[in-house]
């Protein structure tokens, strides 16, 4: 009996014990554009991971370089064991990891992965990021197979080419679309550039609008880009100028829920599909993986590589569900 006794107290102090180091754990998650849906989701599911293990999640907004390292001297400051962090520039990267270190922070990256002074990227990092070459192809693949349904000719149709070519994942996912429309029979100079200064609505629209003004001779228009934004943008801009949902094939990527709002329309809008990425794992999975690595020593995978499910106006409730998007 007394060892049955003494067996049950030391599993109650071993569990009070990994209940107290589990609230001494402190994990930094900083975001370059805590506004918009993606980083909120992202945040949300990291917050299910903190609940979960009992540790404190910090959530910090940093959309420049300057920010980035604020963020991480008062992570230092605060006494967090490490952090997770999605980028507003690659290239900060030797930068970031220097400051890491000072402060004696573990550190993985999420969504974009950070480059060193030669462009490569810096594989030592632990990384979750998204397959966006394959997600490209997701886009092209099933703006071409719309093309085909609705029986249109393709030397008739104009690309919308929104792009933000300073940051490398938007720049595959836009050449992954590409692939695809071309694999597909789309020709290359009807694919027309529209540079957004930011990764917004407002910006792609501007940059929308300048194409569809330039050549207003185009009977059919597709567009795709970096996100949901990016493709909102311009179906907004093929609005403005008066074309109608009929001649608009827009898809773009993330289930933003300015997407799936749009999907909630009275009526269906050029905005056809979107390629949802699941935040969950990115959210969630990145925390857990953080906190494993500090509690256990357990380093997470250098490189993990997610992918995206095709989402339109029918069936993008059961596209989450599958998803875990609530």
């Amino acid at each position: 009996m007394r060892s049955l006794k003494a067996i049950v107290m030391a599993s109650a102090i071993a569990l009070t014990a990994s209940a107290a180091f589990a609230a001494d754990v402190k994990i930094g998650f900083v975001v370059k554009q805590a506004e918009e849906p993606w980083f909120q989701d992202e945040w949300k599911f990291a917050e299910q991971a903190a609940k979960e293990k009992g540790f404190t999640l910090v959530k910090i907004g940093a959309e420049d370089g300057e920010k980035v390292q604020s963020a991480i001297d008062n992570l230092g400051a605060q006494g967090a064991q490490g952090f997770i962090i999605c980028v507003p520039d690659v290239k900060l990267g030797p930068g970031i990891v220097a400051k890491a270190t000072a402060n004696d922070l573990k550190l993985m990256t999420v969504d974009d992965r950070l480059v060193g002074a030669d462009g490569k990227p810096l594989e030592d990092v632990p990384h979750m990021g998204i397959s966006a070459l394959k997600i490209g192809e997701t886009v092209g693949q099933s703006i071409a197979a719309e093309i085909k349904k609705r029986g249109w000719d393709m030397k008739d149709v104009g690309a919308i080419r929104v792009s933000y070519d300073q940051l490398p994942t938007a720049v595959d996912r836009v050449e992954g679309a590409i692939t695809a429309l071309k694999a597909a029979g789309f020709l290359a100079e009807n694919i027309y550039d529209a540079p957004q200064a930011k990764t917004d609505t407002e910006a792609a629209l501007n940059a929308a609008t300048t194409v569809l003004n330039k050549h207003s001779n185009v009977k059919h228009w597709i567009a795709f880009g970096l996100n949901d934004e990016a493709v909102l943008g311009a179906v907004r801009a093929s609005e403005s100028v008066g074309i109608s949902a009929d001649n608009m094939i827009g898809v773009g990527i993330g289930g933003a829920e300015s997407a799936i709002n749009e999907f909630k329309k009275p009526s269906a809008t050029g905005f056809y599909g979107t390629v949802i990425i699941s935040p969950k794992r990115h959210g969630y999975e990145t925390a857990l993986n953080m906190y494993e690595w500090i509690a256990n020593n357990k380093e997470p995978e250098k490189l993990i590589l997610t992918s995206g499910s095709l989402a339109v106006r029918g069936d993008y409730e059961k596209v989450r569900a599958g998803l875990g998007i609530e």
